[in-house]
């Protein structure tokens, strides 16, 4: 009528006069190879480390001797709840920057701009960024343009004209701005003469 083997109802009413039901007892099973405190190590690794990936968690653990292979690293990750994948990008400007710019522009509308020079600096993604985080639950947000390969390029512009473009590749400080800025005096000079 059950469809079910004799041998296994056989075995399950002597659970029932042993124990009182038919839970399995658990402990004949595989043993997992990543026990509790591998677990909490790779919990700290992700911690410190979002972008890691499961080979080098694999590797990190054989040297305190658990000796697991990425794709099992990757389903004991899957199991507690993590996923991997590119972060979430945001625009730096919020509404109150937006906000603060259009006051500084109608409090300066007026002003004489013919001596003055207006200069920024942008930057350049040179690749996609495609580096995925580990995470649980919401997904990670990145701040844009955050990136690892990048060049940056300065320049400037006026009532007369613009600057020609500089490029670099360092990180800009208050020394090394001074030093754009010093480099094109001259340009910037013959922009104003005459005027």
């Amino acid at each position: 009528m059950t469809k079910i083997p004799i041998s296994t109802i056989r075995r399950n009413l002597k659970k029932i006069q042993d124990t009182g039901d038919v839970k399995h007892k658990g402990g004949n099973g595989h043993t997992k190879k990543i026990t509790p405190r591998a677990s909490r190590s790779i919990g700290q690794l992700i911690r410190r480390q979002p972008t890691i990936s499961t080979k080098s968690i694999a590797s990190k653990l054989k040297d305190v001797g658990v000796d697991v292979s990425r794709f099992t690293v990757s389903r004991h990750l899957v199991n507690f709840g993590y996923k991997n994948a590119l972060l979430l990008s945001t625009p730096m400007l919020t509404q109150a920057h937006k906000q603060k710019c259009i006051e500084w522009v109608q409090k300066h509308m007026n002003d004489n701009w013919r001596k003055t020079l207006f200069s920024d600096e942008t930057s350049f993604q040179l690749f996609r960024n495609t580096i995925k985080h580990w995470y649980k639950n919401a997904r990670p947000v990145r701040r844009m343009p955050k990136d690892r390969s990048k060049i940056f390029a300065w320049g400037g512009f006026c009532v007369k004209g613009k600057t020609s473009l500089f490029c670099f590749r360092r990180i800009m400080d208050g020394k090394f701005y001074t030093e754009i800025l010093e480099k094109h005096i001259p340009e910037v000079r013959s922009m104003f003469r005459g005027n």
